[in-house]
């Protein structure tokens, strides 16, 4: 499933992929999540867990910016996960979206990977 971006303004700025592998759904946001695209995520992220799919994976090699309305959406899932009595596991952050998790400490709340092939072997 891919999805585009909402609104003219903001095409390309943000697309999701997602995708089933074994027990973990993959969400792969590439681009630019914040408070006008966040809602790309939260989508997806949403149907994953209401499908009863609760160990999630977000692929952020391709995410390039993360505001902290993007931080929220994340936060949301985990805890949505959390209690399902799965979790959110994060893979692969380039430097300035892991700079975000780390000034703000959500970084202590998520299972951080290195990369996808990590978060899958765990």
């Amino acid at each position: 499933m891919e999805r585009g971006t909402v609104g003219s303004a903001n095409r390309g700025r943000l697309r999701v992929a997602v995708r089933t592998e074994g027990q973990s759904e993959i969400v792969t946001p590439a681009g630019e999540l914040d408070h006008h695209t966040a809602e790309l995520l939260r989508e997806p992220l949403d149907h994953a867990l209401e499908a009863g799919r609760t160990r999630l994976v977000i692929d952020c090699s391709a995410l390039e910016f993360c505001d902290s309305t993007g931080l929220n959406v994340l936060l949301g899932a985990r805890l949505k996960a959390e209690a399902a009595g799965g979790g959110v596991h994060l893979a692969g952050m380039q430097p300035v979206v892991a700079r975000v998790f780390e000034i703000t400490g959500a970084e202590a709340v998520f299972t951080v990977h290195e990369s996808l092939d990590d978060a899958l072997d765990e």
